[in-house]
């Protein structure tokens, strides 16, 4: 059978159900009632043994009811207009057995489109192939993150992308006459070369290895995804040359509004003097609503809307139904404009950049479809499109961007201004001087620091324990399954290590245990099974039972350590979505800088001062309410989490607790770090304290600070402490805090004195946390 490949390939492809059809014969050997399920099938291939052959064009044409159902269990009838799936080859523009939706999908593409892979050269596509048998074959594991997608248009004229998934159970990788068995010193020449094509094709010469079976391609629709990742890529190539950016933009639009017709336009305001105007962008991107109408016109009311719109920073602006509009007489000549233009409907999104009003973009259709609904369909690439605008404006931004992202990497808004600061003086200096001057150091001085965590109480004895569990379930069962193999060797001594193992684990976990586990495992028992499973089918089916429960890519059962590591995972996505969402709703109160930490928890880090916004008036209100609302999302926190624990795979509790500390301190961001740290020796004692207050105890006892189900708040001043009784208040008569109120020493660390902490407990009542702002507190 030839299959239509775009390029070379290190396969030959010999496309078989052959794979399908023995695992058919296994299940129906052991269990009767799916034999009496697939008495047909297995009829069938008694009958006709080439059914399970390589397949011919004619072979799979005058079978072809035999194959759709013996492809039934795999494409289930009932989700035939649902999913979007077909048998296919990897690396081969190849379909068979279409889903109902899928084959719809083709047939309004057109006749004359063609199923390819997109976004591929010749030579990614062949390296790619040979990652695959590499991984395959030779055992190496390459993580392949390319995405693949299939480009497909619809019968309304814009573009649809598909994410494509491929099932390969059923895919065999095998040797030719002309394979090339590689040495592990080749393979590491190879995985250290990805882009010389020439050594790989000398390492796998085109057709020298067979791909035999096929596989189960799944797609779903990305579209918008897709055509919001297009439209950043298209504006970052973009750079310095937008001869090409408007129709770029403008097909990507139509794909993320699913709308064939869709125009857009770009007209400048001229805020100053409440006017549109014509600007030199219009060369690139053309004004819809000054196309028609003079540089100077009176204003109308949807010219006043427009501009009133923009300068209050509300999002967008539509008209869904510009004749209904026109016909009610309205004073609007920029409406009459648009009906000559033959538009219908319109949005209209105000561009801002660091503060400043630039522009509206304008989306405009023939058809009545354009409203406030799908206006917001602008909220995931707005920003992309400001940026671009901004750059046609002042190309030097694109220097100052690309020079943070490259000396400074990702950093939180609320200290973004600093960094374009010394980019945009490093940028002058060598422009006026043609060298490159060292970077300046950044730091923030007089800065509030906070601190809290939500940690998983005896993290480290948990895992340990999931790992006992598993490694003493492990053995559980290879004890059993070895009393049950039959053999011809004595296992006696087997069966006594085994023992002598399961004993160890009595006298708990040590550094080495899992490692000595793994190669007993490894180096005695899985060669002893190896060897045992050809003695009997019996031995084979009990041994492939017990290596299925098996962790991929680990001779180690994961059931316990999986449950913990889910959970924690669980515990800090919630958590650390919690506050990701409630800070940045804080940061419209006053900046401050920001950061978190995943680990066994969340832990978070704010600074506020007024060196983060220089441009603002800065208050100890605000200072005061960050408190307050830090002791609201840390409530919330265990709030959450105790209604998370519901959905736990393993209990787990956490404990919270708040450092309070009023001396201003600086930080410095360290360029070889790329991140933050506190600035000078002095300053250091915070981080000292920081890292070890959640292990101390309470003073003159052997109890711990932190407890399960009460919120800790450490400080070591009193007006701190007379601040926080009434802010614990506020939340007590919110019904958010129990009334009980623990005042505790702490019992002095190392190098640490005088600290003192407020426990109290958490109404876990899932009542509304309002965040309030309380500007006389």
């Amino acid at each position: 059978m030839t299959f239509n490949q775009p390029f070379d390939s290190p396969f030959k492809i010999t496309f078989t159900f052959k794979t399908l059809i023995d695992e058919i014969k296994s299940l129906a050997e052991v269990d009767k009632l799916y034999a009496e399920r697939h008495e047909y099938l297995l009829n069938e291939l008694e009958k006709n043994p080439n059914l399970g052959l390589a397949l011919s064009d004619r072979l799979l044409s005058e079978n072809d009811y035999f194959y759709k159902q013996l492809l039934s269990e795999l494409f289930p009838p009932l989700l035939t207009n649902n999913e979007i799936k077909a048998v296919g080859i990897p690396f081969a523009n190849f379909i068979y057995n279409p889903t109902k939706r899928f084959q719809k999908i083709i047939e309004n593409a057109g006749e004359e489109f063609y199923l390819q892979i997109s976004g591929f050269t010749a030579a990614q596509f062949y390296v790619l192939s040979c990652c695959v048998i590499l991984d395959f074959y030779f055992g190496t594991p390459v993580k392949i993150d390319f995405p693949f997608i299939y480009d497909i248009p619809n019968k309304d004229g814009y573009l649809n992308h598909y994410r494509i998934l491929t099932n390969a159970d059923f895919i065999e990788i095998k040797t030719t006459e002309t394979s090339k068995i590689l040495t592990q010193e080749e393979i590491e020449e190879l995985v250290d070369n990805f882009d010389n094509i020439d050594l790989w094709k000398e390492k796998f010469p085109p057709s020298s290895w067979e791909l035999t079976g096929f596989g189960i391609v799944s797609m779903y629709d990305a579209t918008s995804e897709i055509a919001v990742s297009n439209l950043k890529s298209q504006l970052i190539q973009a750079k310095d040359d937008y001869r090409n950016i408007k129709s770029d933009i403008t097909n990507i639009f139509r794909s993320i509004f699913r709308l064939s017709d869709l125009e857009i336009g770009y007209t400048a305001i001229n805020y100053k003097e409440n006017k549109f105007e014509i600007t030199p962008i219009n060369t690139v991107i053309e004004s819809k609503i000054l196309s028609t109408i003079p540089k100077q016109f009176l204003s109308d009311k949807v010219h006043e809307a427009l501009l009133q719109n923009a300068k209050d920073q509300r999002r967008y602006f539509s008209i869904s139904d510009i004749d209904k509009v026109e016909l009610q007489k309205t004073d609007a000549f920029i409406v009459s404009t648009f009906k000559n233009l033959g538009i219908k409907s319109a949005i209209f999104a105000p561009l801002y950049k660091d503060g400043k009003l630039l522009g509206i973009m304008e989306l405009t259709s023939s058809k009545k479809v354009l409203n406030s609904i799908n206006a917001n369909k602008m909220d995931s690439v707005i920003i992309y499109i400001e940026d671009t605008i901004n750059q046609l404006y002042e190309n030097l931004e694109n220097h100052v961007v690309a020079l943070i992202q490259q000396e400074y990497t990702a950093i939180h808004p609320s200290v973004y201004w600093k960094f374009h600061d010394e980019a945009m003086k490093h940028i002058n200096i060598a422009n006026e001087h043609g060298d490159k001057s060292p970077y300046k150091s950044i730091t923030f001085d007089n800065l509030i620091p906070f601190y809290g965590q939500s940690d998983v109480k005896n993290s480290s004895n948990e895992r340990n324990q999931a790992i006992v569990k598993d490694i003493k379930n492990n053995l559980d069962i290879l004890n059993n399954l070895l009393a049950t193999l039959t053999s011809s060797e004595d296992l006696q001594p087997i069966f006594d290590k085994l023992t002598s193992k399961k004993n160890e684990l009595k006298f708990g976990l040590k550094a080495n245990t899992e490692s000595e586990i793994q190669s007993f495992l490894q180096e005695q028992i899985y060669p002893t099974l190896n060897r045992l499973k050809f003695e009997s089918l019996s031995n084979n089916q009990e041994i492939t039972t017990y290596y299925k429960q098996l962790e991929k890519n680990s001779p180690l059962i994961y059931h316990y350590r999986k449950q913990f590591d889910d959970s924690i995972s669980m515990i800090n996505k919630e958590l650390s979505n919690l506050l990701d969402k409630r800070q940045d709703e804080q940061q419209k109160r006053f900046p401050f800088y920001y950061e978190r930490f995943k680990t066994d928890g969340v832990e978070h880090n704010f600074y506020m001062g007024p060196s983060i916004a220089p441009w603002l008036s800065f208050d100890n209100v605000y200072l005061k309410n960050l408190r307050l609302w830090q002791l609201r999302v840390m409530t919330e926190s265990e709030i959450k989490f105790r209604e998370l624990t519901k959905k736990l795979p393993m209990k787990l509790d956490i404990t919270s607790l708040i450092l309070v500390y009023s001396a201003p301190i600086s930080i410095r961001f360290r360029m070889d770090e790329k991140r933050f740290d506190v600035d000078g020796s002095y300053n250091a004692r915070y981080e000292m304290i920081k890292k070890r207050i959640d292990k101390s105890l309470i003073k003159n006892t052997t109890e711990r600070l932190v407890q399960t189900g009460k919120l800790s708040v450490v400080f070591s001043q009193e007006t701190e402490k007379y601040d926080y009784l009434r802010f614990i208040k506020i939340l007590q008569n919110e019904g958010h805090l129990e009334d009980n109120i623990e005042i505790v020493d702490i019992e002095d660390l190392q190098g640490i004195a005088g600290l003192q902490a407020i426990r109290v407990g958490i109404n876990y009542d899932p009542k509304p946390m309002q965040y309030e702002f309380y500007p006389e507190i």
